[in-house]
């Protein structure tokens, strides 16, 4: 199991990692740890991919099969407005760029899952049960 988060700052603008082993823009997360409940994953994940914190309790937008990563593999992701970032997050082996972004001015290379949970979220798209 997994969880992200459409991690939006004070502006408004969506946090987003492009990570060294796979290509596009992606949501903030990563997966839960042994003895690890969801929002402690969350948290952990929000600080290390981006040095985030939350502002508030994050709001669970849905649950999403995975099928691309694994037959049984399920994705949560929560809504965290307000997020604040306590520093620039360096360029490291598994994180090669991070940064805010205008809804409407997602890097061209924003991953298709994450465009879409952004959409549900922010836009008002009809949910998914799909990653």
């Amino acid at each position: 199991m997994g969880v992200r988060a459409v991690a939006l700052d004070a502006q408004g603008r969506v946090f987003l990692v492009r990570h060294s082993y796979l290509p596009g823009w992606h949501l903030p997360g990563g997966g839960v740890e042994v003895g690890e409940t969801a929002l402690e994953a969350l948290t952990r994940e929000l600080r290390e991919e981006g040095h985030l914190e939350l502002a508030g309790p994050p709001v669970l937008l849905g649950v999403y099969f995975n099928g691309f990563a694994a037959r049984r593999d399920h994705v949560l992701v929560y809504v965290a407005e307000g997020v604040r970032q306590t520093r620039a997050r360096p360029a490291d082996r598994e994180i090669v760029e991070t940064g805010f972004f205008p809804v409407d001015k997602l890097p061209e290379a924003t991953a298709r899952a994450s465009r879409a949970r952004i959409a549900e979220a922010l836009s008002g798209a009809p949910p998914s049960a799909h990653w």
